[in-house]
C-alpha cells in the first residue's frame, strides 16, 4: 500500500517527536560541538597566521600535520574502540571494568605515542618526503615536527581520559579543558610566530612551540580535574589507579582487544589512505597542497555539528545497548542519521554561498584561491554524504560493536576506490587538484550505500558489555 505525501510528512514528524531523545542528544552534543567549533575556528585562524608567511610555510605546516593526523587517528581508533566498551559498561553501571578498559587504552596509547615521537625526532625529513620533494617545505616542516612531536605523549593521555569521560556522561570537563588549551595555543602561536607580547619572532617554529606548551597544559589540567576528588564515592569513573593497571590479565585484554583492534587498525589504515591523498595533492604542486590545507581548515569548521551528533549518537546507542534497550538504540541511530543528512544539505549550501568571503581572509596566490574555491564547491555537494557516513560508521556500527564490518567498508572504500581514483586523476589523467578531489568522493558514495544496507539489517547491534 502506497503512503501519500501527507502521511509521509506526518510519519516524519512523529518519528522526531521524542523530546527525551533531543534532550539527551543536545546534552551530549552541544559541548562536543562547541569544543570542535572552537578548535576548528582557531585552526583556521592559525592557518591564516601561518599563511602570512607564504605558500611554502602553509604547505610545510600542513604536511607536518599529516604526521599528527596519522597519530591522532590511531589514538582515536584506540580510544573510540575502548569507548564502545565504556559506553555500554556505563549503561549497566560497571565502573570497575570501565577503569580496567581505560587502563588498557592508556597502555596502547602510550606505546603508539613513543613510536611516533621516535619518528618525529629521528626521521622527520624521511616522513615529509613521502608527501613532497620541495626542499624548502621539507626543511620548515621537519623543524616544526621535531618541536611539536614532543606533545604526542601528552595527547595520548588526554584523549584516552577524554573519551572515557564522554562515554560516561561527563562531556563538559573535556570541553572546558580543550577550549582552554586551544585558547592558550592561539595566544602563544600569535606571540611566537610574529614576535608579539615580548616573545621572540620564531615564525613556523613558534607555532610548533605553542602546540607543545598548550598540549602539556591540557593534559595536566584534565588529570587534575579527574583526580581532584579524594572520596571514592565522588571519584570520577575515569579515575584509573595502579591497581586497575595491575588487575589487567590476558583473558580480559583479549575480550577488549577483539573489537578495539579493528577500530585502531581501521583508523590507521584510513589515515594512511588520507595521507596518500595528501601526497598525491602535494605532487600536483605546492599551490595544490596549500589549497587543500586551506580547504581542510574550512572543512573542519563546517563539520563540527556532524562530528558532535555522530559522537553523541555513539554514546547514546552504546548506553542503550548496554542497558538492553536494543529497539531504542535502533531508533536513536535512525533519528541521528536523518538529522545529519538534512543538516549536511543545509551546511553544504551555506559553504557554497560563503566561499568568496572566507577566501578573502587568506593572503595567498590567486592560483591557490581559484583552486580552493573549486574545492569548496565539491565539498559543499558532498557534505551530507560524508556526514551520514561518519554517523553510520562512528555513531552506529562501532557503538553497536560491529567493528569488523565498519572496518571493511571504511578502509575498503579508501584503498579500493579512493586511492586508485586519486592516482588515476593526478598521474594518468593529469587533472587539476579539484577534479582529483571530486574523483576521490566516489569512496564516500560506495560507503554510504553499504552502510545504509547494514543499518537497516540491524546486524550491527552487539551487546559487548555482557562479554566482560
Amino acid at each position: 500500500m502506497r503512503m501519500s505525501p501527507r502521511l509521509w510528512v506526518k510519519s516524519f514528524f512523529d518519528f522526531y517527536r521524542d523530546r527525551e531523545y533531543f534532550a539527551r542528544l543536545v546534552h551530549i552534543a552541544w559541548p562536543i560541538a562547541l569544543q570542535n567549533l572552537f578548535a576548528s575556528a582557531l585552526n583556521m585562524v592559525g592557518g591564516v597566521m601561518i599563511g602570512q608567511m607564504g605558500d611554502t610555510s602553509i604547505a610545510a605546516v600542513g604536511l607536518a600535520n599529516q604526521v599528527f593526523f596519522l597519530f591522532n587517528l590511531l589514538i582515536f581508533g584506540i580510544t573510540s574502540g575502548s569507548a564502545i566498551f565504556t559506553a555500554q559498561l556505563w549503561g549497566k553501571q560497571d565502573i570497575p571494568n570501565i577503569r580496567r578498559v581505560l587502563a588498557l587504552c592508556l597502555l596502547l596509547g602510550l606505546a603508539a605515542s613513543l613510536a611516533f615521537l621516535i619518528l618525529a625526532q629521528v626521521a622527520p625529513q624521511a616522513a615529509l618526503r613521502l608527501f613532497t620533494n620541495d626542499p624548502a617545505v621539507i626543511e620548515q616542516g621537519s623543524g616544526y615536527l621535531r618541536t611539536a612531536g614532543w606533545s604526542f605523549t601528552f595527547l595520548a593521555i588526554t584523549l584516552s581520559f577524554a573519551a572515557v569521560l564522554r562515554s560516561t556522561g561527563d562531556v563538559r570537563t573535556p570541553m572546558v579543558v580543550s577550549m582552554g588549551a586551544l585558547g592558550l595555543n592561539m595566544l602563544l602561536s600569535y606571540g611566537l610566530i610574529f614576535g608579539h607580547f615580548g616573545l621572540p619572532r620564531l615564525e613556523v617554529q613558534g607555532a610548533a612551540l605553542g602546540v607543545l606548551i598548550s598540549r602539556a597544559g591540557e593534559c595536566a589540567a584534565l588529570l587534575w580535574l579527574t583526580y581532584r576528588r579524594k572520596s571514592s564515592d565522588l571519584r570520577s569513573p575515569a579515575a584509573v589507579t595502579l591497581n586497575d593497571l595491575s588487575g589487567l590479565d590476558l583473558a580480559f585484554a583479549r575480550r577488549v582487544l577483539g573489537p578495539v583492534l579493528p577500530v585502531a587498525l581501521n583508523e590507521l589504515l584510513w589515515a594512511f589512505g588520507i595521507a596518500i591523498y595528501s601526497g598525491v595533492y602535494a605532487r600536483i604542486g605546492t599551490q595544490a597542497i596549500a589549497a587543500i590545507n586551506i580547504l581542510s581548515a574550512i572543512d573542519g569548521l563546517a563539520f563540527v555539528v556532524f562530528l558532535a551528533i555522530g559522537n553523541a549518537c555513539a554514546i547514546l546507542v552504546g548506553n542503550q545497548i548496554g542497558a538492553g534497550e536494543e529497539r531504542l538504540a535502533y531508533r536513536t541511530a535512525g533519528r541521528s542519521l536523518g538529522l545529519v543528512i538534512l543538516g549536511g544539505i543545509g551546511v553544504g549550501s551555506l559553504l557554497a554561498i560563503a566561499a568568496p568571503s572566507i577566501l578573502g581572509l587568506y593572503k595567498v596566490s590567486p592560483e591557490v584561491i581559484y583552486s580552493t574555491r573549486k574545492l569548496i564547491l565539491v565539498l559543499a555537494c558532498f557534505t551530507w554524504l560524508r556526514a551520514s557516513n561518519h554517523t553510520l560508521i562512528i555513531g552506529v556500527m562501532r557503538s553497536g560493536g560491529d567493528t569488523r564490518f565498519s572496518f571493511l567498508i571504511d578502509v575498503g572504500g579508501v584503498w579500493v576506490i579512493g586511492v586508485p581514483m586519486a592516482l588515476l586523476g593526478a598521474f594518468v589523467l593529469h587533472l587539476p587538484v579539484y577534479w582529483v578531489y571530486l574523483m576521490v568522493m566516489a569512496d564516500e558514495v560506495a560507503k554510504w550505500f553499504l552502510g545504509m544496507w547494514r543499518f537497516f539489517s540491524r546486524r550491527w547491534i552487539h551487546n559487548l558489555a555482557e562479554r566482560i
